[in-house]
């Protein structure tokens, strides 16, 4: 495997402000990596370290916003590490329309459309990559979860797809962690969260996907996580 420098590379961070977010972005920030941070709330990013861009990546036109922004401020644009979305809990049948426009829109197309927009600019990057973290739903769907189930396997879908397009260009990496203690299961959009197990650390969660970024590696399934 390559090993990727991080020290002056320029990345874009998403959910930056986020429970996962958070400590990725501050293990980049600690090697030397030049940052544009992203979230909706641009009174929270104002308190990270790196550039601050707010966007609200279920919207039309904002991830390409984004991406222009980031690169154009950076320079040249060598990373995108998206650590957005939001979850819902309820069974399938009641998974209305306007739940099923939340979380596609926010967890599948928003990130989608992030990935096309930035290709462009990370194919002239240093050692590009794009590291998409979607959820060990992608690969077991839950009962209780089926719609983020569905988003989140649909945007691993894409992910895995185009890293085989641009398997001589950009590194482009779905990162599948287990159930991770950030706190986003107690702010559903829609149902409650069942009684679940004692997730992750998050920083446990960060640090391993730094190791991937900088260890060159291309697919970080929830497997990955297991002690060791």
């Amino acid at each position: 495997m390559q090993h990727v420098e991080l020290n002056g590379a320029g990345i874009l961070v998403t959910g930056a402000s986020g429970g996962l977010g958070r400590p990725v972005l501050e293990l980049l920030a600690a090697a030397g990596a030049r940052l544009v941070v992203s979230g909706r709330d641009a009174g929270r990013l104002r308190e990270l370290p790196g550039h601050p861009v707010a966007a609200d990546l279920r919207l039309p036109g904002e991830p390409e916003r984004l991406v222009a922004q980031a690169a154009g401020h950076l320079g040249r644009l060598d990373g995108l590490v998206h650590a957005a979305g939001v979850v819902a809990f309820g069974p399938a049948e009641q998974a209305d329309d306007d739940l099923l426009d939340e979380l596609f829109l926010a967890d599948a197309i928003g990130p989608i459309r992030l990935l096309r927009a930035a290709l462009p600019h990370l194919r002239a990057g240093r050692d590009p990559f794009a590291v998409l973290i979607s959820a060990v739903v992608a690969e077991r769907p839950q009962p209780g979860m089926a719609a983020y189930s569905a988003a989140k396997a649909a945007l691993s879908a894409f992910t895995l797809a185009t890293a085989r397009e641009e398997r001589r260009g950009v590194r482009v990496v779905d990162v599948r962690p287990p159930h991770t203690g950030t706190g986003l299961a107690g702010r559903p959009v829609a149902g409650t969260s069942p009684r679940l197990p004692a997730g992750l650390e998050p920083d446990a969660v960060a640090r391993r996907i730094v190791r991937a970024i900088t260890d060159g590696e291309r697919d970080v399934p929830a497997a990955a996580f297991a002690p060791t």
